[in-house]
């Protein structure tokens, strides 16, 4: 489990109002039942001289690493609260998927309900257009490159819906690499991990100035696919 020091030194950005933070996979957010450590455990070395903790903004999944937002004050959390609720706020996730897209980019347009109605279950599915349950889910997606049977392919979600990219990508038929629920065993037998990275957030705080844009280094545990797919990372990015 990661120390204070190294949470510290993931933080990508960080001013009055809030603070971008590059999550590592395997860490939840939240603290909970046989949890040794979560991020929110770090919250007290994330004040930074403030009267207050840190919280967050949005949510990771425990296996997707990452650009993710954390308020540091009452004001910039409902500020923030409400960007991410309407859409405002642009996020791009970078995925190892097992297979190659049929087109260089397109939208899934698939809505998604819990698979379970049980309310400890998070697994997902995508929605019947009878189920009541249903919620409308929309994802871009863009291949960044393909090859020797793998792609990296840039997600933008325009909406928020749990586990959304996974079950969308799984249902295009490529599944994220490593998803150890969406995608059966083509998608297991490719990696340990999850293969799937929160890159690029674009938090547009504050009015009539820029937007607070940051860029998350790719994972160590992401490269070796990406390179074996094609593409060509520098060492740092």
């Amino acid at each position: 489990m990661p120390t204070d020091a190294e949470i510290l030194s993931r933080v990508l950005y960080r001013d009055a109002d809030l603070i971008v933070l590059d999550k590592p996979a395997g860490l939840a957010v939240h603290a909970g039942s046989g949890r040794s450590d979560a991020l929110d455990r770090h919250f007290p070395a994330l004040k930074f001289g403030a009267d207050r903790l840190p919280a967050l903004a949005h949510r990771l999944d425990k296996d997707t690493s990452g650009c993710l937002v954390l308020g540091r004050h009452g004001k910039a959390l409902a500020r923030l609260g409400k960007l991410f609720r309407e859409g405002a706020v642009r996020k791009t996730y970078w995925a190892i998927v097992a297979g190659v897209p049929g087109a260089r980019e397109g939208l899934i347009d698939r809505p998604l309900a819990r698979r379970s109605h049980d309310r400890r279950s998070w697994v997902m599915k995508v929605a019947e257009g009878t189920d009541p349950q249903a919620e409308a889910a929309r994802t871009g997606w863009r291949v960044l490159q393909a090859g020797d049977g793998l792609s990296l392919v840039e997600l933008t979600p325009f909406t928020g819906r749990t586990h959304q990219l996974r079950v969308h990508c799984d249902a295009m038929g490529w599944p994220i690499a490593g998803d150890p629920i969406y995608g059966g065993d083509r998608a297991r037998a490719l990696a340990r991990n999850l293969q799937l990275h929160a890159r690029r957030v674009v938090v547009p705080l504050v009015p009539r100035q820029s937007p607070v844009d940051i860029i998350a280094p790719l994972p160590e545990h992401m490269r070796p696919l990406v390179r074996l797919c094609g593409y060509a990372l520098p060492e740092s990015g």
